[in-house]
């Protein structure tokens, strides 16, 4: 997962210097990207079904999956 940081524009922001060497790619992050519909759907869908007492995955599971993906 990439890392957002502020940046004036003049002085290096201290994100950036704790990098590894290697090349990166720096584009300007104006707004979170919109959900489609179904995805939006499927949210609302998960919520509503932790919300009635299903069992729903842990927030530890979560970062495991999106950790083991970004790794790929």
């Amino acid at each position: 997962m990439g890392q957002i940081v502020e940046w004036d524009g003049e002085h290096l922001p201290a994100e950036l210097r704790h990098l590894p060497p290697g090349r990166y790619r720096i584009e300007p992050f104006d707004e979170a990207t919109a959900l489609t519909p179904e995805e939006e759907a499927g949210l609302e869908e998960a919520l509503a079904a932790m919300e009635a007492g299903q069992e729903g995955v842990s927030l530890e599971e979560v970062r495991e999956d999106l950790r083991a993906a970004l790794k790929r």
